[in-house]
């Protein structure tokens, strides 16, 4: 599957709670970014889920730093802080709506990117695209940024139009991993599956490891000497 969209910078937006980066993260974004000819993906720890109200178990500082550790090596991945806490009295959860209209508006000055001709993509791991409806304004994410979804073998997404939102409708193409949303306005927007990506990795199960004091297999060298240095998940 080779994907190629001619046009000028190409930047997906890749949010989530890093608690903590694994190799299943790195997988994803490695993967958008060869089929997808991305210029660069921003790993973009968020710093309070609307869906997740309970929180994180890393602090934000903390995933900020193994995230920054996990994607070193990579050339085209980056660190963003657009999805930090919302500075006001009371914990105010990160909408993924906004926060693309944001990323949309600061790229020019941000990444010394020039909008017209570029597209801006939101890459999603399968248990978060099932989840989509669910989204503050899920109906309008799709056309604020193109959709990329991640799915690994033993998940079904032969009919991503399922976990749309109810106002929005899917039609295939000649490509099985492209797809076309359409909204009642005439509004058209891409969605595409990377298929069969071989990772079973669990945040949970990683954590749960290094509590049992197991060495996980599944993240970085670095992240985990920052995760032993500084006591995390213990």
């Amino acid at each position: 599957m080779g994907i190629h969209i001619p046009g000028g910078n190409r930047v997906a937006f890749f949010g989530g709670s890093f608690d903590p980066p694994h190799l299943g993260h790195i997988s994803i974004a490695r993967a958008a970014q060869q089929t997808l000819a991305l210029d660069q993906v921003l790993f973009a720890p968020v710093g309070l889920q609307p869906l997740k109200p309970s929180g994180s178990t890393a602090s934000f500082e903390d995933r900020i730093a193994m995230t920054e550790l996990a994607i070193a090596d990579e050339p085209n991945f980056a660190l963003s802080l657009i999805d930090s806490l919302i500075d006001t009295p009371a914990p105010t959860p990160n909408y993924t709506i906004d926060t693309l209209a944001q990323l949309r508006a600061e790229l020019n000055t941000q990444f010394n990117t020039k909008l017209p001709g570029s597209e801006l993509f939101l890459l999603l791991g399968a248990d978060s695209f099932r989840n989509l409806a669910n989204w503050h304004r899920a109906s309008e994410i799709p056309f604020a940024a193109t959709l990329i979804v991640a799915s690994r073998p033993e998940e079904d997404l032969t009919t991503p139009g399922n976990y749309l939102p109810a106002s929005l409708t899917l039609t295939s193409t000649n490509d099985p991993h492209h797809h076309r949303i359409h909204n009642s306005t005439g509004q058209q927007a891409d969605l595409y599956i990377l298929p069969d990506l071989n990772f079973e990795i669990s945040a949970t199960e990683i954590r749960d490891q290094i509590q049992d004091h197991t060495k996980p297999q599944l993240i970085s060298p670095k992240v985990l000497n920052y995760i032993q240095q500084h006591h995390l998940y213990q």
